[in-house]
């Protein structure tokens, strides 16, 4: 009996719909030319960290449900006496996701999570840094169905960024649009 391996929905809608519809839009001449999903970068700061270091393992931990991966504590760079901040202390949580994980993580996130936030009319497409990556803002942690809300003592939020292979903010665009990430509008990023 042959062993089937399991792919992620978005996985296999990315290789059968999205890589021939961005090859035809733009006039790709190799399927290696078409902008691909490289990682996901989950990054949160926390607030009050250096008073109490029980937040940094609440952080991670609650990043570590959140992404189905462990997540690791980050530290500062430098002192800052103003902060009360040493080099090297505890100031956040950070995971990074790559294949089947990151596929999982974007549909989660793009299915069930996003449509959590109150009013939400979509994520903005300024977001872009020119060089094809683009990040996303979260204020609030329990949009994610894995946090239970009874047990969050302080709200926390995140910084999600979606490294791509792509060039330029249009093709980036083009990608996440195509693997479903839900923008206000239908224009064009570049346009604006």
């Amino acid at each position: 009996m042959a062993e089937t391996k399991y792919i992620p929905r978005l996985q296999e809608k990315y290789r059968k719909e999205v890589v021939s519809a961005l090859k035809t839009k733009f006039n790709y001449s190799s399927v290696m030319q078409v902008p691909r999903l490289q990682k996901i970068c989950l990054n949160q700061g926390v607030n009050g960290a250096v008073t109490d270091k029980k937040l940094i393992d609440t952080a991670v931990g609650e990043m570590t449900s959140i992404s189905g991966q462990q997540a690791v504590a980050t530290a500062s760079r430098k002192d800052i006496s103003n902060f009360k901040l040493r080099k090297d202390m505890p100031i956040g949580a950070k995971v990074t996701l790559r294949g089947t994980k990151m596929y999982e993580f974007l549909d989660r996130l793009i299915a069930v999570s996003l449509p959590r936030v109150r009013d939400f009319k979509g994520v903005s497409e300024k977001s872009f840094d020119g060089r094809g990556n683009y990040t996303l803002g979260i204020t609030e942690q329990i949009i994610f169905p894995e946090i239970d809300i009874d047990k969050v003592s302080k709200i926390n939020g995140m910084d999600i960024t979606f490294v791509t292979s792509a060039n330029t903010n249009e093709e980036a665009y083009a990608l996440l649009k195509e693997l479903g990430m839900p923008f206000r509008n239908s224009k064009n990023s570049e346009n604006q």
